[in-house]
């Protein structure tokens, strides 16, 4: 025996709130079970939508949990951090201090570093690609020291400051003539 859906909408609501949805699935969605709230057979409302008759049973008994908002796909979950919050207090105060280069064998932090801290630490074993988005997200960006040539002269520096070279685009003489006509 089919699961019955809920008696608060019918097909004209359903049609009404596809029509509004912005969501192309959840509109499909609603199109099919409206299928079923005229009498139509299930097996014609999985041909509407595309799908087949199981997926149409799940449609039905989440439409009846949440009505049309259970229909709009949500993000997957994924796997839960392996960093709690005592991990992530800690980070940010290995952070903070800096290594200490006696025991870290480091002068400044990596992200590569701060994965070997923390599996010796902890014994939690992190990616790298994982802590540095755990860094993100505790408000910590990457930096690196902008580059500076071997042989920079600081008096060429200086000089192209203050507008000592002569400009690169000088206008021509017959470009000026032209301009003045």
């Amino acid at each position: 025996m089919p699961i019955v859906l809920r008696s608060d909408f019918d097909a004209t609501l359903l049609r009404k709130a596809a029509r509004q949805s912005k969501n192309g699935a959840q509109a499909r969605r609603l199109l099919a079970l409206a299928v079923i709230y005229e009498g139509q057979s299930r097996t014609e409302a999985a041909r509407i939508g595309g799908v087949t008759l199981q997926i149409i049973r799940d449609w039905v008994l989440k439409f009846n949990a949440a009505g049309p908002d259970g229909l709009i796909d949500k993000k997957a979950p994924g796997q839960p951090s392996r960093l709690t919050a005592v991990h992530r207090a800690a980070l940010v105060e290995a952070v903070e201090r800096g290594p200490d280069p006696a025991v870290q064998g480091v002068v400044r932090w990596r992200v590569i570093d701060l994965v070997h801290w923390l599996a010796e630490e902890f014994t939690v074993r992190v990616s790298k690609q994982t802590l540095s988005r755990e860094l993100r997200k505790l408000g910590y960006r990457k930096l690196s020291a902008r580059p500076k040539h071997h042989a920079q002269d600081p008096e060429a520096i200086e000089a192209f400051k203050k507008g000592g070279l002569p400009p690169s685009w000088i206008r021509s003489e017959r470009a000026s003539r032209a301009a003045s006509r």
